[in-house]
């Protein structure tokens, strides 16, 4: 019983663990205005929001939004920063 609980607990972990290795959504300075601008009106329904914007899933818009304002995204993003420009 003490494997069972613990390979949940794995497959919690490396789930969150596989989220960090995302590739960066690249979105266009107009997608990412409407997205936010459609944020501020009807919140995180990702759904909605792509139904805005042409070849976008849910899933691609709540990603980016994730990764622009996830504090382990955001604190990544500093590192990578820091450590690109001390190179």
């Amino acid at each position: 019983m003490d494997k069972q609980k613990q390979a949940k607990t794995n497959s919690c972990c490396s789930q969150e663990v596989s989220s960090i290795e995302w590739e960066f959504i690249n979105m266009s300075e107009q997608e990412e205005d409407l997205i936010y601008r459609m944020y501020k009106l009807v919140g995180d329904k990702w759904g909605l929001i792509a139904g805005r914007i042409p070849g976008r899933k849910a899933e691609e818009i709540e990603r980016f939004w994730i990764m622009r304002h996830g504090e382990v995204f955001a604190k990544r993003r500093r590192e990578l920063k820091n450590s690109s420009s001390s190179s």
